[in-house]
């Protein structure tokens, strides 16, 4: 009852603010002629604090953004790749920063802002580096990103804070503390933390005291926290990880279901836009998409139970329809959200194309 009340009194207070939620309309997205908007360029160097050598962070390939307005620009959070003779999944990952004012062109800043150092995250984020950033932020103004930490061995969803986007501080792995360490070594990453519209900006949305993230690649699974850093997912009677949405088989989404931006209050209720991959076997597969395919689609939860799913795509808004979304690392095809933001009246959607570029979807408000 206790919790029902606290929901309801969110609820009143977010209908009751000056900025409602806002609403997408998915079948406005449209990919500008700028794309790929991002791309590697091996004259950016940097000293590696490992290594203790000068090497070309983003050589190889850049992508999977994630995305935020600030100070009136959009600042880009995207991944890079040094060593482009490594095989995929060989390289060291990087997290580079960009910003634009139209949204589509976009400056670089020299150095990655987030990276594999001498610190006692090495063991969870070296060799393999930081990956895959999502950002939010707080009321007060702190960043937070939710990143893969990768070793070569176990990828673990982590977390940093940044009062600037430029220093961050690593507060480590996700779900190390829960439940006495058991998810510690587990595969985890994709976190969309809940976010909620204040004023211009969107920030880290407390129900009942906590805060919200959905996660996850499999499955799609619900987790809290009370500080940002310290997470603990939903577990169901078994004790096991309690999945709210799970790959279908024969839909675009029938291989993976993995979360995408950071999920969003708008006026249908709690949107998920997520990532969906299409199945290896001709069998399972969606017969409309290429088997391997990763497109984008959306699922959307009751604001009064994060549990409770509403609706879901039948079929993806996003897909690969651009030669470079179909060439490079992963060449099945990829459109890979990661970066939502409503900028000028309108929303941009970033995602990774076949693991090599940045692209750009623009879509209009309802």
């Amino acid at each position: 009852m206790k919790k029902t009340y606290f929901i309801f009194l969110f609820l009143l207070a977010l209908a009751s603010s000056a900025q409602k939620p806002l609403g997408i309309n998915y079948g406005s997205f449209q990919k500008p002629a700028e794309n790929p908007i991002v791309q590697a360029d091996s004259a950016y160097v940097f000293e590696d604090p490992i290594k203790k050598e000068i090497v070309h962070w983003q050589k190889a390939d850049v992508f999977n953004p994630a995305a935020i307005v600030k100070n009136g620009k959009i600042m880009l959070l995207y991944r890079a790749e040094d060593n482009p003779a490594a095989h995929l999944g060989g390289r060291t990952s990087r997290i580079g920063l960009a910003e634009s004012t139209d949204g589509i062109h976009f400056t670089k800043y020299p150095e990655p802002v987030l990276f594999p150092q001498n610190d006692d995250f090495a063991q969870y984020d070296s060799p393999g580096g930081c990956e895959d950033p999502r950002v939010v932020q707080t009321e007060d103004g702190t960043y937070i990103m939710a990143y893969t930490a990768w070793n070569y061995d176990t990828p673990r969803l982590s977390i940093a804070f940044s009062k600037d986007l430029v220093h961050w501080e690593k507060k480590g792995p996700a779900f190390l503390k829960a439940y006495n360490g058991k998810f510690k070594n587990m595969a985890s990453k994709s976190g969309s933390i809940l976010t909620k519209r204040m004023g211009d900006r969107y920030v880290a949305a407390k129900i009942d005291g906590k805060y919200w993230m959905y996660w996850g690649e499999l499955g799609v699974n619900l987790a809290w926290s009370e500080n940002l850093y310290d997470w603990h997912p939903e577990l169901n009677a078994k004790g096991d990880l309690k999945y709210l949405i799970e790959p279908r088989a024969g839909k675009f989404d029938s291989n993976l279901t993995e979360c995408g931006p950071p999920a969003l209050f708008t006026d249908e209720g709690i949107v998920l836009v997520y990532n969906g991959k299409n199945h290896d076997s001709a069998e399972k597969a969606w017969p409309q998409l290429p088997q391997g395919t990763y497109s984008v689609g959306r699922v959307v939860f009751n604001p009064s139970n994060l549990r409770t799913v509403v609706s879901r795509s039948e079929e993806p808004f996003l897909w690969p329809t651009l030669s470079h979304e179909i060439k490079g690392q992963y060449k099945a095809g990829t459109t890979f959200s990661e970066g939502l933001v409503f900028y000028k009246k309108r929303w941009f959607l970033y995602y990774g194309t076949a693991d090599s570029f940045v692209g750009l979807a623009v879509g209009e408000a309802n």
